[in-house]
């Protein structure tokens, strides 16, 4: 089937109380791994691209993948610009043919972010593009620029709900990525924290109470960080950190009942790729066919996406409502 544009799928996520998976696609595995995940347990699925993304792979690459993964499915297939920071780079992917675009003008001044977004949905509803923008400032590594990257937040701001009726009223953006406590990378937090659910229904509320009916919302930073996938990682010659922690399943369980319909989730995914990779290695230190190491990563990323959209998401089972 043709590729998918969300606000179908965000008003029925939102209907139903389950959230889509936006799945970050960088290489021919992991997009075959996500697909294939979503397409065997019957889930709409958004795969997104980053800037970071686009520079490795190649855009014409990476669309040619794409194509093939849709020719090959039944599913609802969207795909999304993740942070585009700058007008010119969404507008590049929309003349692309992308379903859905997130401008990224989070660490300007409120009227600046607001100016920006509004001129990327101008030009992208020309287009029946749909527009995520942001909110509020996440702490960790921006634009997929890395932890050590020039744009590595350390304090973030919390999302502020009547800010948040404000941005979106003066926009036009079609959904809103906001900060309550979410965090990019795999060091997210220290020690136990969670995420401000008390800050999230408030928005929710106040966006309601706007008349902006029950407004799509979307968590960033929502990966888990396994502790069993940085253990293996460990195990076989990793050296990540006894700090690396995510975000509570629980929590995303409870963000997807009260409204979030987009979960972003990246770094889980590199996480069980490299896990898988560093065990084959390990084991087979003599091993040099790719196919015998991505493979069973392959692997690995499908069973982590299978037990995101059935256990966490709940959206399997969803993609023909």
């Amino acid at each position: 089937m043709p590729l998918t544009h969300t606000r179908e799928l965000f008003a029925k996520a939102l209907k139903g109380k389950y959230a889509l998976g936006a799945f970050n696609v960088n290489n021919m595995e992991l997009l075959q791994a996500i697909v294939e995940a979503c397409e065997e347990e019957k889930a709409p699925v958004m795969l997104q691209i980053s800037k970071g993304a686009r520079q490795y792979a190649n855009p014409v690459y990476l669309k040619k993948l794409i194509e093939a993964a849709v020719s090959l499915s039944t599913i609802p297939i969207a795909v999304h610009l993740d942070h585009g920071d700058t007008f010119e780079l969404c507008k590049e992917c929309i003349d692309e043919g992308f379903t859905s675009v997130m401008i990224d003008a989070s660490h300007e001044p409120f009227e600046k972010n607001v100016e920006i977004t509004r001129k990327v949905a101008e030009y992208a509803h020309k287009y029946n593009c749909v527009v995520e923008s942001e909110l509020g400032h996440l702490v960790g590594a921006q634009f997929d620029e890395g932890e050590e990257g020039g744009a590595h937040s350390v304090s973030g701001h919390y999302t502020v709900p009547e800010e948040a009726v404000k941005f979106v009223k003066e926009s036009g953006c079609d959904s809103l990525a906001v900060a309550i406590g979410n965090s990019h990378g795999a060091y997210k937090f220290k020690g136990t924290q969670h995420l401000d659910l008390g800050r999230l229904k408030l928005i929710k509320k106040a966006l309601m109470d706007a008349g902006l009916g029950d407004y799509p919302l979307v968590l960033h930073g929502a990966s888990s960080v396994p502790k069993e996938l940085a253990e293996e990682i460990n195990k076989y010659g990793g050296k990540l950190g006894t700090d690396t922690a995510g975000v509570p399943e629980a929590d995303i369980e409870v963000a997807r009942r009260t409204g979030c319909t987009k979960v972003n989730i990246d770094t889980d995914l590199r996480l069980a790729m490299t896990a898988a990779i560093r065990k084959v290695m390990t084991e087979n230190p003599k091993e040099f066919d790719p196919r015998k190491y991505l493979g069973p990563a392959r692997i690995k990323v499908k069973d982590l996406v299978r037990h995101k959209i059935k256990d966490v998401l709940c959206c399997a089972g969803h993609a023909f409502d």
